[in-house]
């Protein structure tokens, strides 16, 4: 995985505000998509990898889940191509290890 420019940066501090989560792993996986027509992106950062652990997400479906991610990254969604997403809640993390 690439060190995080801004906007992975950014990314990071909002979850982890909005979520304090037991696990944040953000990845950017953006060169492993140049020469596609999203992977430009803001300052090169395009594509992203989330796994994130948090009890926020107990009791709730996978698309709620998701709806939480993009509210909290709301200013960042526009400026990047695509973000994949893996929420667990830490119940869920303990029994997948």
């Amino acid at each position: 995985a690439s060190t995080l420019g801004p906007i992975g940066s950014r990314m990071e501090e909002r979850l982890s505000a909005a979520f304090e989560p037991a696990v944040l792993q953000l990845e950017d996986e953006s060169s492993q998509h140049a020469g596609h027509a999203g992977a430009v992106g803001y300052a090169g950062e395009s594509h992203f990898s989330l796994t994130i652990v948090s009890g926020a997400f107990s009791g709730l479906r996978t698309l709620s889940r998701h709806q939480m991610i993009y509210a909290a990254l709301e200013d960042e969604m526009p400026l990047i191509h695509a973000l994949s997403i893996r929420t667990l809640t830490p119940e869920e993390a303990s029994t997948s290890e």
